[in-house]
């Protein structure tokens, strides 16, 4: 009458899952992190960028956080985001093979 060894490694993986959701969730745009004596710079761009869709989906339920950071210290910061954007959407279109016309 002992547990199934998968049920166990399963919710093991949701419970990771879980955390790791919750973790990412802690530092999207518009949470209060950044201000004007602080702004965000560079790496915090490439962050942003990276969580631009799950700022998106978290934006329709709390009108506070954005996809985009307002306090941040200018081009540097779009630099950031923007690499991010095109490296994470735009670098899925550069893995796919291209099928060849016959």
């Amino acid at each position: 009458m002992g547990s199934r060894p998968g049920c166990l490694s399963i919710l093991a993986i949701i419970a990771l899952v879980i955390i790791t959701v919750i973790l990412l969730v802690g530092c999207v745009p518009g949470d209060g992190r950044n201000t004007s004596e602080k702004p965000a710079g560079f790496l915090w761009g490439i962050w942003h960028g990276w969580m631009a869709p799950i700022s998106l989906i978290i934006g329709l339920f709390d009108n506070k956080i954005r996809v985009y950071e307002a306090l941040n210290k200018g081009w540097i910061y779009d630099f950031g985001f923007y690499m991010a954007i095109i490296s994470g959407f735009g670098g899925l279109s550069l893995i796919r093979k291209k099928r060849k016309r016959k």
